[in-house]
């Protein structure tokens, strides 16, 4: 299966309740045919499967997860369509629909001339079906009263559970009271005799057990089915035990005193009421955990105003195809990926770039999608649009990430794939040693104490530990501009040792610009500037640009030359003005024999601060210096103290010469700089340090260093925002700024950390409070209520996360 044939969807999940779940379904995905590799992560509900399409297809694993007791979560869409005008119209957008990967179910009406589209979104967009439909020769707008909210399905879930723990709470509260009245030290609180009859706790139980607990029983019978065990096992299993136990003790007490009769149905009323409330808290965090996402779609513009037809006509972000004209006010949300055809503004791109100063943009410059028109009105021309746009990019980015596991979590995933059965095994040894030794023949006893250890136990803490902390941490790391590809990369990131910068467009802003000029000679320097800048304006060199520009800032008009000609290696040669002028290096007036003796030291001088100096030449003889350098970014020295207070070896790797390299490194506070390697050997000088034993992170603009940041262990690419998921990087630092290297070390370090504490604290809940409960020191109800607890303070500890700073 080769790796250019592979694909990748991702499916939303419903019904998983513990770790065990999410693994039995990668289990049983990974096992069929064409699969490479299916994750599947608890907190965000998500499997992402990596599939051969022509060995299997996305319905064969819709069909497995539903056989294994599951089901995937699509969306619905519903489309006004016109153009139609007989049943043959209707029936070939709908077949044509059907055809679209990733749609479920379409329905077209005709009378109502409207089109419901069941799909998920993973596969296929809104835009792309009203493009299927313009294809087929109709047309199709998005309802607008429609809500395209993602959270749509979760938000009714968590009222669903509400409604069922209220209800769940009402019935339970009478069984709780009675309870409370059996304690010797609560005998002074009043319990009606009603409550104490076994068949009005009967009644009042058996709705709990079986209509809010429907939910459990269904959940075990499917895992039990597929031969495995999950949380829902578990609950079955110790709320049953207490439920029918009582249940015999209720018939056999017909006749007798029906109140002295040891009754444990508020234990299992009790029990599945907290556990309904554990799962409502659980949901609820976990949809905080997401918020990083929620953030960045709330950035993008909801309509646009575009040109169709000679008018100016308001549209759904959807309804925009590539190639619009769309007319953008001040103040206004930039809607798409574009570029200006008309008019200048300053743009505010700080939810991009994190750069507070709004950047000025005239016609030709691009444009972001999200980014704000501050002051002018400009006219774009729509370039990337839906899933090509920028934000969009960094919105896949970061759910990729969230949805992937750290190797960490694998270990967790194991263990907890083993619990249940383990767990079941303690349960009835517990139960045994009670009936048979501890209290010979009290059947009631040994079952209370099997039902706690079987609640307790519950492994829902464990399968959350991970997930939730790499979707907090890589959501946050997401708002202060540093994408990380994976879970795997946030793990690594807190074990470098080593980071590797590439010298331009890293460490400098990777632009030359003019620095100095030195004139000798009678000549003005603005008549010297005018015919440099004259003749330059003509090359194509980087270097060439820079002077022209530097001398255009000056307020300096050029004129055009009569003559010109470039020396490749040496410089050039041009007339202006009906003068002679050669610009380039020492070689260049060697050969025309142009004595330069005087231009040395300054020349030398230049060089040693790492500028290119070239020399200038008017009718034959020398005039004067014009020299260039690629600036140092103004946050460079500050961000390479703090990668140095980290402990962290900083290298600095170039092509430049070994005198410019290191006036740069100086400059920046840089101990060791590797000069004179071409772009293929950076890898080799990546390698060696990892053959020292160093763990390293390349550092570059993922142009010339991909084969190095794909080498590195892990590859950090400096992203300007216009292609931010940049293919050999594992981590792309969204602000051109050589801080988001310190945040995203620290930003690992903290979720690591984040992550060992849940790990700690959900086996600590399991391993203490098995024996705890073994030993009879925990009443059923109050294993349940610390189970509950135990998921909820996991993923509250995971959601601390979003709220660190890391400067």
């Amino acid at each position: 299966m080769g790796d250019a044939a592979l694909k990748e969807v991702h499916l939303p999940i419903t019904g998983m309740t513990c770790a065990a779940c999410s693994s039995r379904i990668e289990k049983g995905l990974n096992k069929l045919d064409g699969v490479q590799e299916a994750t599947v992560n608890l907190a965000l509900e998500k499997a992402a499967i990596k599939y051969n399409p022509e060995v299997t297809s996305v319905e064969t694993f819709e069909k497995k997860i539903e056989d294994l007791g599951y089901a995937v979560v699509s969306e619905k869409a519903e489309f006004e369509l016109l153009g139609m005008t007989c049943a043959a119209c209707s029936g070939r957008i709908e077949k044509g629909l059907h055809k679209l990967a990733g749609v479920k179910h379409a329905a077209v009406n005709l009378a109502l001339e409207t089109a419901t589209v069941e799909y998920n979104p993973e596969q296929v967009s809104v835009q792309d079906m009203i493009k299927k439909v313009e294809h087929l020769g109709y047309q199709a707008k998005v309802k607008v009263d429609q809500d395209q909210d993602i959270e749509n399905f979760r938000e009714k879930e968590i009222e669903k559970q509400k409604g069922k723990f209220i209800f769940s709470l009402i019935l339970s509260i009478p069984l709780f009271w009675s309870m409370v009245g059996h304690f010797e030290f609560t005998s002074f609180i009043f319990v009606p005799d009603m409550f104490m009859n076994p068949w009005v706790q009967l009644a009042l139980a058996a709705p709990v057990q079986f209509f809010i607990g429907k939910q459990f029983y269904v959940g075990a019978y499917k895992a039990l089915k597929n031969k495995s065990a999950n949380m829902d096992v578990l609950v079955a299993l110790g709320t049953s035990a207490a439920f029918f136990y009582s249940l015999y003790q209720s018939i056999l007490s017909i006749g007798s005193n029906a109140q002295m009769v040891e009754l444990y149905y508020e234990t299992s009323a009790i029990l599945i009421t907290l556990i309904i409330l554990g799962k409502l808290f659980e949901a609820r965090a976990k949809g905080r955990s997401s918020e990083a996402i929620k953030k960045l779609m709330g950035l993008q513009a909801k309509t646009a105003t575009v040109l169709r037809e000679g008018e100016e006509i308001e549209i759904p972000l959807e309804e925009v195809i590539a190639g619009d004209i769309i007319f953008i006010k001040p103040g206004e949300k930039i809607p798409v990926d574009g570029e200006i055809i008309e008019g200048q503004s300053a743009l505010d791109e700080s939810m991009l770039t994190g750069e507070s100063v709004p950047v000025d943009k005239k016609e030709g410059d691009t444009v972001i999608g999200s980014t704000i028109n501050k002051n002018g009105f400009l006219k774009i021309k729509a370039t990337k649009v839906g899933k090509d746009t920028a934000l969009s990019q960094i919105i896949k980015v970061v759910e990729e990430a969230q949805g992937s596991k750290a190797p960490i979590q694998r270990m967790a995933d194991k263990i907890s794939g083993i619990f249940v059965p383990i767990v079941v095994t303690i349960a009835m040894i517990t139960f045994l040693v009670w009936y048979i030794w501890v209290s010979p023949g009290n059947f009631a006893e040994a079952l209370e104490k099997l039902i706690a250890v079987l609640v307790i136990a519950c492994p829902c803490a464990l399968g959350l530990a991970t997930p939730t902390s790499i979707m907090a941490g890589s959501g946050r790391a997401a708002e202060y501009g540093v994408l990380f590809k994976g879970g795997e990369h946030l793990e690594l990131t807190h074990e470098i040792t080593t980071v590797v910068l590439d010298k331009t467009g890293t460490v400098t802003h990777g632009k030359p610009v003019l620095t100095d000029v030195i004139v000798e000679g009678s000549l003005e320097e603005s008549t010297f500037l005018q015919l440099v800048g004259s003749a330059e304006k003509q090359s194509e060199h980087p270097l060439a640009e820079a002077i022209v520009k530097g001398i255009k800032d000056k307020g300096i008009t050029l004129l055009s030359s009569e003559v010109f000609e470039a020396i490749p290696g040496y410089g050039i040669k041009a007339k202006v003005d009906g003068k002679d002028l050669l610009i380039g290096t020492r070689r260049l007036m060697e050969k025309y024999d142009i004595t330069v003796h005087s231009a040395q030291p300054g020349m030398e001088t230049l060089e040693e601060n790492g500028k290119t100096a070239m020399l200038v030449a008017i009718d034959g003889k020398y005039a004067g210096i014009v020299a260039v350098a690629d600036t140092v970014k103004e946050t460079s020295r500050d961000a390479i103290k703090r990668l140095k207070k980290l402990g962290l070896e900083v290298v600095m790797i170039t092509g430049d010469n070994k005198r410019t390299a290191q006036a740069i490194a100086e400059e920046v506070g840089i101990d060791s700089a590797i000069a004179e390697v071409l772009p293929e050997g950076k890898a080799d000088e990546v390698k060696k340090l990892q053959d020292q034993g160093k763990k390293v992170a390349m550092v570059g603009d993922g142009i010339n260093d991909a084969p190095a940041l794909a080498v590195a262990d892990i590859g950090m690419a400096i992203g300007t925002g216009t292609d931010v998921a940049m293919e050999a990087a594992d981590i792309t630092l969204m602000r051109g700024d050589l801080n988001s290297i310190a945040d995203a070390i620290l930003m690992s370090k903290k979720t690591i950390r984040n992550i060992k504490q849940n790990l700690f604290w959900a086996f600590a809940y399991n391993t203490l409070g098995i024996p705890v409960a073994a030993l009879g020191f925990l009443a059923p109800w109050l294993a349940g209520a610390a189970m509950a607890f135990s998921s909820v303070s996991v993923v509250l500890n995971a959601l601390r996360l979003q709220r660190v700073k890391i400067k």
